[in-house]
């Protein structure tokens, strides 16, 4: 068995961070955060590591089971981050929430944190990395994660109101332009 190695749990973190972007999620989080009253951070960060390290050891096989490919699934979560990237844009809300006190579980911890970019983002580490390194990522990020879900109050007030309309359009556009990547590697258009 391979032993730890810093160099590829320094590039699968840097990945992780890049494709959960936490910081963009800020806007999203305030506004979850408004509409539900409170974000539970644990919750949401501890159910956002167990999806993703669970993909991460079954998310192959459990596609396959319900005759998905990668690519199909990076499809459609390309869609839903599309959807949510034109929500930031916009300021139109397409998703209606059905139980608002679930917001930490549901759209927070997936697809938000754990979305289909990050489970879709494990599986081709995979192949790449050694799955302890990843592991390590993973929860590096969580960290990280869980450290921004409970500040948001704070980050609310350092930002204003005017800044958070700002870092949400802007972070709006680099999820499109995500989004739009995701469906482009997985359609070969």
């Amino acid at each position: 068995m391979e032993n730890f190695n810093y160099k590829q749990i320094l590039s699968v973190t840097m990945i992780l961070f890049a494709i959960i972007d936490i910081l963009g999620s800020i806007p999203v989080v305030i506004s979850l955060r408004n509409k539900v009253g409170h974000i539970q951070s644990e919750k949401a960060s501890i159910v956002a590591l167990l999806i993703m390290i669970l993909f991460l050891f079954i998310g192959d096989e459990m596609l396959k089971i319900i005759g998905l490919d990668v690519s199909s699934f990076a499809i459609a979560g390309s869609v839903v981050i599309f959807i949510i990237a034109m929500e930031m844009i916009l300021g139109i809300n397409f998703f209606k929430e059905d139980l608002p006190e679930s917001a930490s579980i549901v759209p927070l911890a997936f697809p938000l944190i754990a979305g289909s970019g990050t489970l879709t983002t494990l599986l081709s580490l995979k192949s790449e990395y050694a799955t302890q390194n990843i592991i390590v990522g993973i929860i590096l990020n969580i960290c990280f994660v869980y450290i921004v879900l409970k500040n948001t109050i704070y980050l609310e007030k350092l930002l204003g109101k005017t800044g958070l309309n700002i870092m949400r359009k802007a972070f709006g556009i680099i999820l499109l332009a995500i989004a739009i990547k995701l469906f482009r590697n997985n359609t070969g258009l």
